[in-house]
């Protein structure tokens, strides 16, 4: 069952970045916000500076699939930016869904 949706307009993204709570790790940022749903919405953003397209996509989707496995850990009603880092450009899927969980864990959004 999915639980969870993107958060794709520009305008959302600000709202979080403005109005929302951040923890960084290595490498990754996470910006958390309430939303008034039973839902989580994630956005995704890296950079060019971290890479070409390819790289960009390539660490998009393994934030996306991290979430994706690890979802049901997460707390509901969220709004979620993750920010990749330059340093998350070499890295394997294991070591950004690790990242991942840090940050829920410092966020205190984990079941």
């Amino acid at each position: 069952m999915k639980f969870s949706e993107s958060l794709k307009r520009n305008e959302d993204f600000r709202n979080v970045y403005a109005e929302g709570r951040s923890y960084a790790n290595r490498y990754l940022v996470m910006y958390i916000l309430e939303n008034q749903t039973d839902r989580n919405r994630l956005g995704i953003s890296v950079s060019k500076k971290v890479g070409n397209s390819v790289v960009r996509h390539r660490i998009t989707r393994l934030i996306r699939e991290s979430y994706r496995i690890r979802e049901e850990l997460f707390n509901s009603g969220l709004d979620m930016v993750v920010v990749a880092r330059k340093s998350a450009k070499d890295k394997t899927c294991q070591e950004i869904e690790s990242a991942l969980l840090h940050l829920g864990k410092l966020h205190g959004i984990l079941k």
